[in-house]
């Protein structure tokens, strides 16, 4: 036997679990990264050109990065108290609540447009109450957001429930013995600690906005975001012309992720 098969073989033997949990892992970066890569690298240069500058794609992509903006800052507002309760506080139901915040990631998107037009929509209570204040959900923005913050809420909270569990309770504890009041303990000890997690779960639910169409083509059809361009396309003219919004798309959203991956990278070598 050859002295390189013979060293080979002995590595396998001694590392058997890492090469084929390595085996396995390659078939899931495959699995995923091989159906985009192909997207983006064989997609039509001349239809993706022509998309670019069509002003119904801009329009469409500048809508989708604002309302799924907004609706990061809104789950950002209300969804780190709400993380923060669960991390430090017990109260009856937790473990309830804890699940029921999960829920929208399971329920089906199109049933969670349809819940949600039931209460928001025109003739039922909330929607009339908006309604009479001159604020629409049905065909509007306002009904894009609500959409994009039903279904992606739950990645912020989790990710900021777990980024305060890990922070030492010991040294909050310590800044109120220094005289801290509850706020100030939160603003300058635990929210410092617990950021790479909350703004990790930030950026899921940004990135979970950009890519929904189950929720947001039930109650909001017009305007359309991309994610519904793509789909009206598709239905519309076939391939040719859905296939270039989707490979601009996935470029949006896979240099969102690299962006953020290098400044939290770099922020921890300062660390």
């Amino acid at each position: 036997m050859p002295k390189f098969a013979r060293k080979a073989g002995v590595f396998f033997i001694r590392h058997r679990l890492q090469v084929v949990f390595s085996i396995f892992s390659l078939l899931i970066i495959l699995f995923v990264l091989f159906p985009l890569a192909k997207i983006v690298f064989l997609s039509d240069k001349t239809a993706l050109w022509q998309s670019l500058k069509d002003i119904t794609v801009i329009k469409s992509i500048l809508l989708t990065l604002y309302a799924a903006l907004i609706t990061a800052v809104i789950g950002f507002i209300l969804g780190v108290p709400f993380a923060f309760i669960l991390a430090r506080y017990d109260f009856p139901l937790k473990g309830v609540v804890d699940g029921l915040i999960n829920l929208p990631i399971v329920v089906p998107h199109t049933a969670a447009g349809i819940a949600l037009l039931f209460v928001f929509g025109r003739n039922f209570l909330l929607g009339k109450w908006f309604d009479s204040i001159g604020v629409h959900f049905v065909d509007s923005l306002a009904g894009i957001i609500i959409a994009m913050l039903f279904v992606s809420v739950p990645f912020l909270v989790n990710s900021a429930r777990d980024g305060f569990r890990k922070v030492d309770v010991r040294l909050e504890n310590v800044a109120r013995t220094l005289g801290a009041s509850p706020w100030q303990v939160f603003r300058r000890v635990t929210f410092p600690l617990a950021w790479r997690s909350i703004l990790a779960g930030t950026l899921m639910m940004f990135a979970r906005g950009i890519s929904e169409f189950g929720a947001v083509i039930i109650l909001t059809y017009y305007p359309m975001v991309t994610s519904v361009l793509i789909y009206e396309r598709f239905a519309s003219y076939g391939l040719t012309q859905a296939v270039p919004i989707a490979a601009i798309l996935i470029i949006i959203c896979a240099l969102i992720f690299i962006g953020f991956r290098l400044f939290l990278q770099r922020d921890k070598k300062r660390d």
